[in-house]
């Protein structure tokens, strides 16, 4: 490729790239950054359909941005890519809010830090410690379904999309019941274009299909949670819909699209992203039997696991900001008003700041990830995430000799927040532990 005689263009068919779903489930898109980090670190990206945006992918540059919260802000335009033909479509859904819903990722301080606070200690490690002899009981119930099943099964749709899903709805307080609902709905946000996990609007072009899917599950979600909510301010109950449906700011409760942005951004990427670090992970022990050798025998490595999966897998690709002032990056001039892509799993293969980026393992140290993003916005549950695939691989990793593919694992085609969607594995039991304790 060469780069356009406009020396920070990109070049057209890297851009496109970017913004095709279908290429963030195949290693095109590791090629696309690995480019972009040699050539262009702060590039902009022109294509057909959006507006013009900075496409950011190194280490540095990413946490640059991240930490200026008041500099690069989240809910001037949408926090998210989306095309022009969508963006105008919410616009006049909501009369000219880019917005179809406010949840903390579209929302700027002083309000973000007020939201954040309502919730924040519930996911503290000192909360959570408190939930992991819960959490270890619904790890080892989904391993003793696993081993029940087997020795062949889908390893995303048969675990990694159920645990975290049920341990995040049993702290919200969520019927385990309407589990599969919130399943579905979660699945329809991140993935609207995926040809297997999109809702069948009978569309073709992304602009009609993504604000045909988000405005019915948001209609969806809003009706769910509404009543839920109307419930608990009745009957309060120690859950986090009791916590969020009575929380007050200013001496006011939350407006009624605050509060079910603050469900939809619990209840959806409380698991989303864990489901697929989680097979992530399992995905890497498939092809490194080696690795697997080494954590089912020695747990203490099962932390190292964890984040090695997580920025291995960074199932948030990128978030969006929008420039307040004039400013720069990485030496890039910056003017104010402009949208900049912010990939993390583009920074989280730097080979600035990882030793060969691009193999997983265990003897990383202290691993410099930011798969649950960076600065004011980091992610709410990155503790209880990381706590629960702890928790999973130290039941399940002991009790197998062997992972292998049993067919050929597939990701979801989405630009926001993707990950494998199916994972056909074999494995064989540890018969000195045919039990789960």
């Amino acid at each position: 490729m060469n780069v356009s005689a406009q020396t920070n263009r990109i070049p057209t068919e890297v851009a496109q790239a970017l913004v095709n779903p279908a290429v963030y489930a195949t290693p095109k898109l590791h090629e696309t950054y690995r480019w972009l980090r040699a050539n262009l670190p702060v590039g902009r990206a022109e294509v057909d359909g959006y507006d013009p945006f900075w496409v950011l992918t190194t280490h540095a540059d990413v946490q640059q941005v991240g930490r200026q919260n008041a500099l690069f802000r989240n809910g001037d335009r949408s926090p998210i890519l989306v095309d022009r033909a969508s963006d105008d479509l919410v616009r006049r859904v909501t009369g000219g809010s880019p917005h179809l819903l406010r949840t903390l990722i579209h929302i700027d301080a002083p309000e973000h830090l007020k939201l954040r606070q309502l919730t924040q200690s519930w996911f503290m490690p000192a909360s959570i410690r408190k939930l992991e002899d819960r959490i270890r009981s619904i790890a080892r119930a989904t391993v003793r379904r696993m081993l029940e099943r087997g020795p062949t099964i889908d390893f995303v749709n048969d675990v990694a999309l159920h645990y975290p899903l049920h341990v995040v709805m049993e702290i919200m307080g969520v019927p385990e019941a309407d589990e599969p609902l919130m399943l579905k709905l979660t699945q329809e946000i991140f993935s609207p274009l995926d040809p297997d996990l999109a809702p069948k609007t009978g569309m073709t072009s992304a602009a009609a299909a993504l604000g045909r899917a988000l405005q019915a599950t948001v209609a969806v979600f809003s009706e769910y949670f509404g009543k839920l909510s109307a419930q608990r301010r009745a009957d309060p109950r120690d859950d986090l819909v009791s916590l969020i449906g009575n929380a007050r700011i200013d001496g006011q409760l939350l407006a009624p699209e605050v509060e079910m942005g603050y469900y939809v951004i619990v209840a959806a990427a409380g698991h989303d992203t864990t489901s697929s670090s989680t097979a992530g992970a399992i995905w890497a022990l498939c092809e490194r039997p080696e690795l697997l050798e080494q954590a089912r025998t020695n747990p203490a490595l099962i932390p190292a696991l964890v984040d090695e999966a997580i920025r291995w897998s960074t199932p948030v690709k990128h978030f969006m900001r929008t420039a307040a002032a004039d400013t720069e990056v990485g030496g890039q001039p910056i003017a104010k008003g402009d949208w900049l892509m912010l990939c993390y799993a583009s920074a989280n293969r730097d080979e600035r700041v990882f030793d060969n980026p691009y193999e997983f393992r265990l003897d990383r140290g202290q691993n410099k990830h930011i798969g649950f993003g960076y600065g004011a916005h980091v992610c709410l549950g990155q503790h209880l995430a990381k706590m629960e695939m702890r928790i999973l691989f130290e039941e399940l990793l002991p009790r197998i000799k062997s992972l292998q593919f049993e067919g050929t694992p597939m990701m979801s085609q989405a630009c926001f927040v993707n990950g494998p969607k199916t994972l056909p594995i074999r494995f064989e039991r540890d018969t000195a532990r045919l039990g789960v304790d």
